[in-house]
């Protein structure tokens, strides 16, 4: 049995049943376009090591064949999940001899900057939220505000808006999936079991949902009228209001980071924040945004220097 066929059967067998859609979907294309072309015709008892390394190393060369250039270190070590995982249920079913674990040499990878706007670039895109013509645009806003993931924007449906108490249940996410073909809007579960949680809307931002859903047409927060919004033409509207606004381009997922950002400044405790955001522990939360804090912390520390008395020598 060669690789491909080996790969294939573990994806449909083994990774299918056991995951979220979106997360086969992602290792059937980091398969298809990268594991396959290369590995995919070696017979599974032939594969060495060497042959996974030299994979490696060509993809740190010229993994993209758009651009030409080599692709992110966090990018290959997803595909070397998907190789080693698939390796390992081998070896575990004994079709292969040889573990593969340890003996790979990963490349380094570096946390991803965290990019936020600032308060005036929020302030502007706030407002044009406000006046833009298309009402599906004011979801910015409610991330700005609640640190939701764009998923769980998309996904969100007025039922799960409680206006009563004020707070929104979040129990799942949407993706784009091609299906036959074409993209569909697929609604899922969530990034992880604490994604699952309740989110307390400020009263400001309440109000401001009970206005937009008057105007609604259909059962999603965030639609076309009476047709629910993609991921990517949800993203692409924002790319397109930035560039509207001389914003330099920074991805949706920077409102999340924003709303972090703000919260700290604000003073909210992590414990609080990390629920919030739906992370696994306050400590992620911490290792993510305390670099965001410069300007606070020099504050803080003028707050200290000022109880130094300055005594003449």
């Amino acid at each position: 049995m060669n690789m491909q066929n080996w790969i294939n059967e573990w994806l449909e067998n083994y990774v299918k049943p056991t995951v979220r859609l979106q997360t086969y979907n992602c290792y059937y294309g980091l398969v298809a376009t990268h594991i396959i072309p290369t590995l995919g015709q070696i017979e599974l008892n032939d594969l060495t090591a060497l042959d996974i390394q030299k994979f490696i190393t060509s993809l740190k060369k010229c993994g993209n064949l758009k651009t030409g250039k080599g692709l992110s270190s966090n990018y290959i070590n997803s595909i070397i999940n998907v190789v080693q995982g698939s390796l390992k249920t081998a070896f575990d079913l004994g079709i292969i001899s040889q573990n593969f674990i340890g003996k790979i040499r990963r490349p380094k990878t570096a946390e991803k900057c965290v990019e936020c706007f600032s308060l005036d670039e929020q302030r502007q895109i706030e407002n044009a939220v406000l006046n833009h013509k298309k009402k599906k645009m004011l979801g910015v806003i409610l991330c700005l505000y609640t640190g939701l993931r764009i998923g769980e924007l998309l996904a969100l449906t007025w039922d799960d808006i409680n206006f009563q108490q004020g707070y929104i249940n979040v129990t799942k996410s949407a993706h784009d999936c091609k299906i036959n073909g074409r993209y569909e809007k697929v609604i899922g579960s969530t990034k992880s079991p604490t994604s699952n949680r309740i989110i307390p809307i400020p009263s400001q931002i309440l109000s401001f949902l009970s206005a937009w859903k008057t105007e609604s047409a259909c059962d999603f927060l965030i639609a076309d009228g009476t047709k629910p919004t993609f991921v990517r033409s949800y993203q692409s509207s924002f790319s397109t209001l930035l560039k509207k606004l001389g914003i330099p381009h920074k991805g949706f997922h920077s409102l999340r980071h924003t709303f972090a950002t703000r919260a700290l400044e604000c003073g909210m405790d992590v414990k609080t924040l990390s629920e919030i955001l739906g992370h696994k522990n306050a400590t992620i939360t911490l290792n993510r945004y305390v670099h965001s804090l410069y300007e606070h912390k020099v504050e803080m520390m003028r707050k200290i220097g000022s109880l130094y008395e300055f005594h003449k020598l």
